[in-house]
């Protein structure tokens, strides 16, 4: 073959070589293009698929919120409507137990035998334990629906420490331990029914799980508080156990079978925790386990001067007072409670009168030979009529300040203040008869 045929078919050798190259070229980019083409598409189903996804995880989410939402809504009201039912219900069922505390401490005045005394006394601890359980409970319901609004003052822990003092000590006694508290001569900031109630319940627990040895009581001075002790020579409390004892109806394990002790309800201090929460007043304890606890509660100090502790301290105790032929007007509208207050009375050699509204108090005072040395009124009577609005009545018809008592289930702080405002005494029911006849006494002093 001539040399330049060669030339020639090597040159369209290259050329066709380069337009198979090219052609590959133009195939594997046109297979890419298309593989790119079908991931485009691909991706888009899978973005489609993930929206749609995320649109329906959306709107399942606004729905549980929206349900979410109305249960909030539906659980708030369901808690107002119990406080509400509690606080009603408390008032309905401490009338039917003020009847039956004033009319077993009249059975108990006319029991001769021991086993007729101790039956007697068996029902009274049960209406106790009924009344401090139902207390309890109204008292966690308000709590945990904000309703306390607490009454900050000057409180004398002297005078505090006495009348607590006397409520303990026959308890203590009873079981043989010592209860001391260390004088204090000092004014805290407080509102007194509340940390009284604080000090109630670990003073409680304090002596329901200690054996031997005793309770002490006492204070010291910590920059501008003042940090209140309540030490007891109990069981401890183990570490694992420090947060449980604040929880409801938690109570000793261990303490209550080895020392065969009566457990109590298990909500004390839960209820001192809320108390010292809505105070402001931080509590907390340290403890050995058979060694004992102390409880701390720190408290404000008062800008007032202390003042010694009064003879009103001693009030809850029973004194011996005679109220031989002291006329009694009564105002109750319940026929119980009015059938059981006036059995009472006259058990204490009182004349009594009794009346269900104010126009019926006024009635009885017809009779110029007949006046009544002392006024006991509910604060809720028949007709809408208000237990001291009678008294102020009353009064006025007679024109002197007759002492008076307002008797209530009622534990609201309005109805204290109206009592207070007008000088009238004030007691909750269920009524402690003792305390009743030792306040009647003091009134009539």
């Amino acid at each position: 073959m001539p040399l330049r045929d060669i030339d020639d078919l090597e040159r369209l050798k290259k050329i066709n070589a380069a337009l198979v190259s090219r052609v590959e070229r133009s195939m594997d980019q046109q297979g890419n293009a298309f593989s790119l083409f079908q991931t485009a598409i691909s991706l888009e189903n899978r973005v489609r698929n993930r929206t749609e996804e995320l649109h329906a995880t959306l709107r399942r989410l606004e729905q549980s919120n929206t349900d979410l939402s109305a249960a909030k809504e539906n659980a708030e009201l369901a808690n107002l409507s119990k406080t509400r039912f509690l606080a009603a219900a408390s008032h309905d069922v401490l009338q039917p137990l003020n009847a039956a505390h004033l009319s077993v401490s009249a059975l108990a005045e006319v029991q001769t035998s021991d086993e007729g005394r101790k039956l007697v006394r068996q029902v009274e601890r049960s209406l106790e334990t009924m009344e401090d359980l139902l207390r309890t409970l109204l008292d966690i319901s308000k709590l945990d629906a904000g309703v306390v609004q607490p009454e900050i003052g000057d409180v004398s822990l002297e005078a505090l420490f006495s009348s607590l003092r006397s409520d303990f000590l026959p308890e203590a006694e009873k079981k043989g331990l010592s209860l001391k508290f260390r004088p204090v001569n000092v004014v805290v900031r407080s509102d007194r029914t509340l940390l009284r109630r604080i000090l109630q319940n670990i003073l409680s627990n304090a002596l329901r799980y200690t054996r031997s040895g005793g309770v002490l009581v006492g204070t010291r001075h910590r920059g501008d508080t003042i940090r209140i002790d309540v030490a007891d020579t109990g069981c401890g409390i183990a570490e694992d156990q420090r947060e449980a004892v604040f929880e409801e109806f938690h109570r000793g394990t261990a303490t209550l079978a080895d020392a065969g002790l009566a457990g109590g309800l298990g909500l004390g201090l839960a209820i001192v925790r809320r108390m010292a929460a809505a105070l402001g007043h931080p509590v907390t304890f340290s403890s050995k386990v058979g060694r004992g606890t102390i409880f701390h509660i720190d408290v404000p100090i008062g800008m007032a001067p202390a003042e010694p502790a009064t003879a009103s301290a001693d009030m809850d105790r029973p004194r011996g007072y005679g109220l031989f032929g002291t006329k009694v007007l009564l105002v109750e509208n319940d026929a119980d409670v009015l059938a059981a207050m006036t059995s009472l009375l006259e058990r204490w050699q009182c004349q009594v009168r009794a009346a269900t509204s104010t126009d019926d108090a006024l009635d009885l005072l017809g009779d110029t030979a007949w006046v009544p040395d002392i006024i006991i009124a509910d604060q809720h009577l028949d007709g809408g009529d208000l237990g001291t609005s009678t008294i102020a009545e009353v009064r006025d018809y007679l024109g002197r300040p007759v002492p008076a008592l307002i008797v209530t289930a009622d534990g609201s702080e309005p109805v204290a203040k109206a009592a207070r405002a007008a000088g009238i005494e004030l007691m909750r029911k269920p009524l402690k008869p003792a305390q009743l006849r030792a306040l009647l006494a003091h009134l009539l002093a």
